[in-house]
């Protein structure tokens, strides 16, 4: 037994011993906050602490205690043993579900534990809390843990939205099509059941704060009234330590998003042992999200506490609280009541004694706050009702809660998939479901689900507090939408009419066709502008005096650079999204406009241009989960290139991301060299995505653009739309060609260069291609030849890279200002002979044309290598390509050529 511990812990606090003398101080209080408002309450509160002469400062965390006392607490408004008896029998129905896809012949395991846990956090929430999408106020949206959705998939089973045959399809997806479901939320797989992808850590929560702020967003703008609308978030402690489950909170704080709230199940473990088995989790998180300036509940205690907290005159039990580590509360449920009235009740003389009248047993039966619909109802309610701030709930729960001992707060129970016979008997008894032992024991690997029948009291009950509150939930509703006019064609005359004799970057060229977008009648309100804090880089500082930057508390200061044209504008009904040095905060922000057609109907095209160093590389997770949630929109690659951009150095040197944006399916690359083929591609992307005739809408449309500046051309006539959308366009055609350039972005300045040396100096001509996509030509390809595959009785698909290429003959030479590997793609469908040229390995500082020389991808070195092939087969003079290597030098950095200068 520990020695009984004499002092109180830091932070801790005794009883109450004038109550009555207490209630009046704070009745003044509420009397003033109520006339002159919270901030001069606050005035009196400081001023009255340093009077007494203690510390003013707020303290970062309280007591181990529940933030809402037992007097505080509303009633509970359900009937709760109807409750008690469903909630049992879906806890029942998640954990065999697992059970069951972990039997012989199948093994696809699951997680049985952490629904187990958080089954009170959710029923509380789905009975009384959780709007769906037919409540008059909108709906919410519900980020559910993604290792709970066996428990999601129990609930729509009571609720008749899915059969048995459906749970025994879990994680079964191709092989029971039909009755398949997801192993984690994947609107992707089950797009009219899930509506946001969380189970990859740390996304959820950012996601879920860019949810929020964007439905602000949409009622401050005046494009639809999300006033009514909350938007939960369920996370797991473990999960808390993710930087972007952290990083992000000061946007809630700042933007005022008291339409979110955060629910932490805090069972004290991650998927190996304890969060913080020295140190205790929900402190560590109160003070943080305070610190971050949220509004913090925590849920410690059930209402078997109650008494012996109001008994605790000493202020013993409540010191032990506050000093008892994690890893011991952790212990203390994988063992007994017994453990606990020695272990921890046993650390004060003061605090056994008030445990002496309860037996082993109840000791045992003093639950966690988590468990107690009660206590998560009054905090749920006490969410809701705070004005100003974003609230994080903190609530403490065990993982495994009611799956017996081998289950309950053990190191393994996330790994842990099924259960054994006694298990299954333990579980059912402690649930009281009415199932016997001879049906356990037919077939231990499928006991059987439980469902009581429609008709049941129990089920009559779910059904009518899930009417009331809207509908079911989760629900995805993709067609909610109706159609969008989208622009006409004189949107897009600006891309079409080139530059002139003035140099403009393709970067620019982008941005003159969004801002015609933009004025377009009735579409340009959609469009949502998001731009991480490089808008003067890009261009877009022309948008601020018009388009205005959204902040939801307007602009409250005298900006510095309010007396030129174009300065720097916040609105409430600002349409631009600037989010600061913000990377994965844009792209939550894009996620959010980029699926308002399905979560609330409003179609929106978010566009949002970065970096392009900073895009796959740095968010690729983020933007799986965007493709995983079907998001629609623009993502412009700026400064792209590894060479186009070279005074930044290697950390700015993008030589690779179009290879990275290829791993993602719905994500659609385009790499253009002009400012007309940015028009098409941006005009296709629009009717794909948007259009009332498109079957393939789920995509997102990804821009490589360049800061480098060249003459734009105007758009040739006749030009070969079909070969800009399909991947490649012949641009600079010559008689009879004895090689072909194919070159990408800026890398077709180079192959223009080339094409007059090979011309001026060697007599040889070549053509251009300008690839607009390597990535598509490749898909296209390899589907063809999935095709011939699988049906092998079809004549053969011939792919668009074919026949494009189809009177092109002679060798191919394809440069781009990124890795060799962009054009390998497709170079096993080419049968010409091929070199590629690319900028592999790192970036660096230098000027472009000595960068270009280095990487051996200029307009000579494109020569070089163009001779070298002819002269393979020997269709030139061997020494031809030696005579033009030491003509232009091409080993000398210094002799580069190619490119203008940075700007």
């Amino acid at each position: 037994m520990h020695e009984p511990r004499t002092s109180a812990a830091p932070g801790s606090a005794t009883a109450d011993f004038d109550p009555e003398e207490t209630a009046e101080w704070l009745e003044s209080l509420d009397a003033l906050i109520a006339e002159r408002g919270a901030e001069r309450g606050e005035h009196i509160v400081r001023s009255l602490v340093s009077r007494a002469g203690v510390d003013s400062e707020p303290r970062a965390t309280t007591d181990y205690v529940n933030t809402i006392s037992a007097d505080d607490e509303p009633a509970y408004p359900g009937d709760e043993e109807l409750e008690r008896r469903y909630r049992a029998w879906m806890r029942w129905n998640a954990a065999i579900l697992v059970h069951r896809a972990q039997r012989p012949g199948i093994g696809v395991g699951g997680h049985i534990s952490t629904y187990a846990g958080a089954a009170t956090l959710y029923e509380v929430g789905f009975n009384h809390f959780f709007r769906a999408k037919d409540h008059p106020g909108g709906g919410d949206q519900v980020f559910f843990q993604g290792h709970a959705s066996p428990g999601m998939y129990a609930r729509a089973f009571m609720e008749g939205r899915l059969s048995e045959e459906d749970l025994d399809g879990f994680r079964q997806e191709k092989s029971r099509e039909g009755h398949a479901l997801s192993s984690y939320p994947h609107p992707r797989l089950m797009p009219e059941f899930w509506e946001f992808p969380t189970v990859s850590m740390g996304i959820g929560p950012m996601n879920a704060i860019y949810q929020a702020q964007s439905n602000r967003y949409l009622h401050n703008r005046g494009l639809k009234d999300t006033s009514d609308q909350h938007v939960w978030a369920f996370l797991g402690d473990g999960e808390m330590d993710e930087p972007e489950s952290r990083g992000l909170l000061q946007l809630a704080a700042n933007d005022g998003l008291d339409n979110l709230t955060f629910v932490v199940n805090c069972n004290l473990q991650r998927l190996d042992g304890p969060v913080r088995g020295n140190g205790k989790i929900i402190q560590e998180l109160e003070g943080f999200f305070r610190g971050a300036g949220w509004n913090v509940i925590k849920v410690v205690w059930g209402r078997e506490w109650d008494d012996l907290l109001a008994r605790d005159e000493s202020g013993a039990l409540l010191d032990i609280m506050n000093t008892t580590v994690d890893g011991d509360y952790q212990t203390y449920k994988a063992e007994s009541g017994a453990f606990i009235r020695e272990n921890f009740f046993g650390r004060d003389p003061r605090a056994l004694a008030l445990a002496e009248s309860l037996s082993d047993d109840e000791i045992w039966g003093l639950k966690r706050g988590g468990h107690d619909y009660r206590k998560v109802f009054a905090a749920y309610q006490r969410s809701l009702e705070h004005n100003g701030k974003p609230t994080v709930i903190l609530v403490k729960t065990v993982k495994g809660y009611g799956l017996g001992p081998r289950f309950e707060a053990r190191n393994a129970t996330h790994q842990m998939k099924k259960l054994t016979l006694q298990d299954l008997k333990d579980f059912r008894d402690h649930l009281r479901v009415p199932i016997s032992d001879e049906q356990l024991e037919a077939n231990p690997y499928e006991p059987p689900y439980y469902h009581p029948g429609a008709d049941a009291p129990e089920i009559r009950y779910m059904q009518e507090r899930r009417q009331a509150l809207g509908g079911y939930l989760p629900e995805r509703r993709p067609n909610a939408s109706g159609e969008i006019a989208l622009p006409d064609a004189k949107a897009y005359e600006v891309a079409a009419r080139g530059s002139g004799k003035q140099q403009a970057a393709t970067t620019m060229a982008f941005v003159r066709v969004l801002k015609d977008l933009m004025r377009a009648p009735e579409f340009g309100k959609r469009i949502v502008p998001i731009i991480p804090d490089e808008a003067r880089t890009f261009g877009m500082d022309a948008f601020f005096p018009t388009a205005k930057i959204y902040n939801p508390n307007g602009q409250n200061y005298l900006a510095v650079d309010r007396d030129i044209v174009l300065s720097y504008k916040e609105s409430e009904a600002g349409q631009i999204l600037h989010v600061g040095i913000n990377e994965a905060g844009s792209i939550a922000a894009f996620t959010a406009a980029g699926t308002a057609y399905a979560t609330h109907g409003v179609p929106l095209v978010p566009v949002y241009v970065f970096y392009s160093m900073f895009g796959f590389q740095r968010t690729g997770d983020s933007l799986w989960a965007a493709a995983d949630q079907m998001a629609r929109g623009f993502l412009i690659s700026a400064t792209a290139g590894r060479t186009t951009l070279t005074g930044e150095g290697l950390q700015h040197a993008d030589g690779h991301s179009p290879l990275l944006a290829a791993t993602n399916a719905a994500v659609v690359t385009y790499d253009p060299a002009f400012g007309y083929e940015i028009g098409h591609i941006m005009r296709a992307g629009l009717e794909r995505m948007y259009g009332p005739d498109s079957t393939d809408r789920n995509h997102i449309y990804n821009l490589m653009v360049y800061n480098e500046p060249i003459v734009q051309p105007a758009e040739p006539e006749n030009v070969d739309v079909a070969g800009i959308l399909g991947g490649i366009h012949r641009i600079a055609p010559v008689d009879a060609p004895r090689a072909h350039l194919l070159a990408s972005g800026i890398g077709v300045t180079w192959a223009q260069e080339a094409q007059r040396l090979l011309q001026e100096d060697w007599g040889v001509s070549a053509d251009i291609w300008s690839v607009t996509s390597w990535t598509e030509l490749r898909r296209d390809a390899v589907a063809a030849e999935e095709e011939a595959f699988l049906h092998p009785e079809r004549e053969r698909r011939v792919p668009f890279l074919e026949q494009q290429l189809a009177d092109a003959h002679g060798p191919i030479v394809a440069v781009s200002d990124y890795a060799k590997d962009l054009p390998d793609q497709i170079r096993q469908f080419v049968p010409n002979d091929w070199a590629t040229l690319g900028a592999d390995g790192f970036g660096f500082s230098d000027t472009r044309a000595a960068a270009r020389r280095f990487f051996k991808i200029d307009g000579p070195s494109v020569v070089v290598r163009t001779l070298q092939l002819l002269a393979k087969r020997g269709e030139i003079d061997a020494s031809v390509p030696v005579q033009a290597a030491e003509r232009y030098r091409l080993l000398d950095v210094n002799a580069g050529t190619s490119g203008t200068d940075a700007e």
